[in-house]
């Protein structure tokens, strides 16, 4: 038992090494896997073993979503509807106290469906609803904050890539899966909006806006095509018309034909510079998925999986409490990893201890998405910190400052999710029993 913990520090290890010192992470496990084997107690190296896992390990029909989700949050950005999406919201909500924070949080939930991704929200409408938060006299610190904290929302509401990620290496429903997170993600924009309530009366903030049946009604007819994104992905899921990867298809074509002969926005040379910059990125996601696969194999044959088994098992055969347990350890390793490198490395080792213990594995993976998001937002690491940095006029000091208090709602959420399974589990068994 002891030299299988050796063994595993010194696997995880020159991991973490790697990559703290800025080896992309990639790179990072592929060279752990092979220090691993070329140790004494390793496996001797097998090339034809590595090039079969690394071909097999993205050789999956739900992996061809990605490219689909990547490539339309990219569109919906340059066509113009993350604008009509702020407006609508803004046209809604804008008239409570802490009208524009709203605003920031409602527009965030709408885009959630659209992009799947939390880097996508944050760069995409970030820019637009940190300007508007600041225009109305919000202060940096407020501003950051709010507009931080919603874009976690992007890759709980359905689509999200993150999830797609999560459903190929556990092998479960992407459909279930995108459900799972629906409540979830609501909840966590209903927390954030009591939260600004809250800072509403301690601030001193009012209403942004007035409301006009008018005013909704414009902004509701230019935003009306934006709106029908989720509708038609969540809808073709619901009624069985297609799969979460056919969804993004169809969803791709949707928003082209409407940028380029609704809105006129969308041109060729657009067209093919997003094109170009989505496979980029596909390609690197589907890169670090294939080296995944080889380090979750490395991982069996070095019996980690049954370490990680023995060891949680012995603090408790509580599904709660184990499933307690594992969201501190994803708190932590979301601080300075990315959320799907975290669960590229994470996932095909942890599996085998969901599946002992009995927790429900859409459950499991709502939760676990949730604990590494928070890692989005937390120093050193943080990739929204970075992004904000770079779309805001404020400092890096200054948007760790700015998102901190609004750890609170989300951990709220996330604690909810754990002790009340149902919010996950409802209506994926509702709808896709």
């Amino acid at each position: 038992m002891s030299e299988l913990l050796i063994v595993g520090g010194l696997f995880l290890g020159s991991l973490l090494a790697l990559y703290a010192i800025g080896v992309p992470v990639a790179i990072a496990m592929g060279s752990s896997v092979i220090i691993m084997w070329i140790l004494p107690f390793g496996q001797d190296i097998n090339f034809t073993l590595i090039s079969n896992q690394l071909f097999f390990g993205v050789n999956s029909y739900p992996l061809l979503a990605v490219p689909f989700y990547v490539f339309l949050g990219r569109l919906m950005n340059r066509v113009g509807m993350t604008k009509r999406i702020f407006d609508f919201a803004g046209s809604i909500v804008g008239h409570y106290r802490g009208g524009i924070a709203h605003v920031n949080i409602v527009a965030s939930m709408l885009f959630a469906g659209m992009s799947g991704m939390a880097t996508a929200d944050a760069a995409g409408l970030g820019r637009i609803e940190y300007a508007a938060m600041r225009d109305y006299g919000y202060d940096k610190k407020t501003a950051l904050g709010i507009t931080g904290s919603s874009a976690l929302i992007g890759p709980l509401i359905p689509p999200s890539v993150a999830i797609i990620i999560y459903g190929v290496l556990a092998e479960e429903s992407i459909g279930k899966l995108f459900l799972g997170g629906f409540l979830p993600g609501i909840i966590m924009g209903l927390s954030l909006m009591i939260f600004v309530v809250a800072l509403s009366y301690y601030h001193g903030f009012e209403p942004d806006y007035e409301f006009e049946v008018s005013e909704v009604w414009r902004t509701f007819k230019r935003a009306i095509f934006a709106i029908l994104t989720p509708i038609l992905i969540i809808g073709g899921l619901l009624s069985g018309q297609f799969t979460a990867t056919e969804a993004g298809a169809i969803a791709v074509v949707y928003i082209g034909v409407i940028g380029y002969f609704v809105y006129g926005e969308l041109t060729l040379d657009i067209l093919y510079e997003e094109m170009r910059d989505s496979m980029i990125e596909t390609v690197s996601l589907t890169f670090i998925i294939a080296v995944a696969s080889l380090y979750g194999l490395a991982a069996l044959q070095l019996q980690l999986p049954q370490l990680l088994v023995d060891g949680f098992s012995g603090v408790s055969t509580d599904p709660t409490i184990l499933l307690l347990s594992l969201t501190v350890l994803f708190l932590v390793v979301g601080t300075f990893m990315d959320t799907i490198a975290a669960m590229t490395v994470l996932v095909p080792i942890i599996m085998p201890l969901v599946t002992i213990v009995n927790i429900d594995p859409i459950h499991f993976g709502v939760v676990m998405l949730l604990a590494l998001l928070l890692g989005l937002l937390t120093p050193p690491f943080g990739i929204i910190l970075f992004v904000l940095e770079k779309v805001t006029d404020a400092s890096l000091n200054e948007v760790m400052r700015g998102v901190l208090p609004y750890y609170v709602p989300i951990i709220v959420v996330l604690l909810l999710s754990i002790f009340f399974p149902e919010i996950v589990t409802y209506i994926p068994r509702q709808l896709m029993a």
